[in-house]
């Protein structure tokens, strides 16, 4: 239950971010919104100025009286889906042209600056939530040749449906030691962790595990694959040997900047790298994850700590900074590069080739939602564990 409202209330502020973000640019340009909600209809509350001035409260979905409300006023409501938020500002869809506080009647730099606003503000965020977590510490990954008797050796990844999955190995837990039929290795380096997994291929081993809010060491048990997939280990893992570090404060917002650029630079090459291989039928060494993995996700970084979930949040944020900027119908991305149309052919797009084309993209991006979705149930196991609940 606890983790099921830490993702709500992760996926919200994100949402509402981003579309706080359009919401201010718009305002400071001179075009009207006409709400601002916070979550997602049906409406709890609402409340705006009328042409006298007065703050009028609404309740529930009733209509807001047009006649008694100013004309440039915008509703902030208080919606009942607590999923971020939204904001409908005027001529977004390219109507009231002739209206001078409406998105379709402002120059295109202007329309620019409103959509590139949202994915602004998630860039923002993250760096902001980087530099808190870098001031309350986080381990930070070190080379095997690093001299320091408190770094550890952790599991930065897991693939879904590999032995390490398979056993229990989680994201986060810190490799002691392993058990083979030679004895037992204290592991101190990532490369002695892979060294003695390549030496027992086909084998039996015991992996000792420290996991955090688990006082005591698990043993978990596995047979390593005498062949690995491409793109995986012979466990399933990702491995960092990692060390526990704080900053100061200003050192804190300088390194958060530069994580963020090298976290828009991976996810980009990541991209390009992912539609490669679509068109090329080569296999994905990665998992795409969806909301059911963000989900599972945020669960392990609950139990990890507020400094990993403050990291988790930036690097959410960054990735949907990035995917909204991507030049994809229905996005804002998309939106920026018909902008970029007009502008090279120096009329604008025609509005219904335009909204055709924006409802596509919606609907193929509502599809790619479905599909991960149930990609996710299946890595992630759910259905059994629901029934394991039942």
């Amino acid at each position: 239950m606890t983790t099921f409202i830490v993702f709500i209330l992760i996926l919200g502020l994100l949402v509402l971010v981003h579309e706080l973000g359009h919401f201010l640019v718009a305002k400071r340009n001179g075009v009207f919104s006409e709400e601002f909600g916070f979550g997602f209809p049906p409406r709890i509350l609402g409340t705006y100025k009328n042409k006298k001035g007065k703050r009028i409260w609404i309740f529930g979905n009733k209509t807001v009286d047009k006649n008694d409300k100013n004309e440039n006023e915008t509703v902030y409501s208080f919606n009942l889906i607590p999923l971020g938020g939204f904001v409908k500002i005027r001529g977004e869809d390219g109507e009231d042209k002739e209206d001078k506080n409406s998105f379709a009647s402002q120059s295109a730099w202007v329309r620019f600056k409103i959509l590139f606003a949202g994915v602004a503000m998630n860039f923002i965020l993250g760096i902001v939530f980087f530099a808190f977590a870098f001031q309350l510490g986080l381990p930070q990954a070190v080379g095997d040749d690093y001299q320091d008797k408190e770094a550890e050796v952790q599991i930065a990844q897991v693939t879904p449906n590999s032995p390490a999955s398979e056993m229990g190995i989680e994201m986060g837990d810190e490799v002691v030691s392993v058990q083979t039929k030679a004895g037992l290795i204290k592991i101190n380096t990532v490369k002695e962790f892979q060294e003695v997994v390549k030496n027992n291929q086909g084998k039996k081993i015991v992996v000792n595990i420290k996991r955090a809010k688990i006082s005591e060491e698990l043993n978990l048990e596995t047979v390593v694959r005498e062949k690995a997939p491409e793109g995986e280990g012979l466990l399933g893992v990702l491995l960092a040997r990692t060390t526990f570090v704080k900053y100061g404060f200003f050192e804190s917002f300088w390194l958060a900047i530069q994580t963020a650029f090298s976290m828009i630079l991976a996810i980009l090459m990541f991209l390009v790298d992912l539609i490669v291989k679509l068109f090329t039928s080569q296999p994905m060494a990665t998992e795409v994850a969806g909301p059911v993995g963000i989900a599972v996700m945020t669960g392990k970084m609950t139990q990890l700590g507020l400094a990993y979930v403050l990291q988790f949040i930036a690097l959410l944020s960054i990735n949907l900074g990035v995917i909204n900027l991507l030049p994809f119908p229905a996005l804002d991305g998309g939106r920026i590069f018909f902008l970029l149309i007009e502008k090279i052919k120096g009329s604008p797009i025609n509005q219904k080739i335009e909204g055709i084309a924006n409802a596509i993209g919606f609907f193929l991006l509502i599809g790619l939602m479905i599909f991960i979705t149930i990609k996710d149930f299946t890595n992630f196991e759910i259905i059994d564990k629901i029934k394991g609940i039942i």
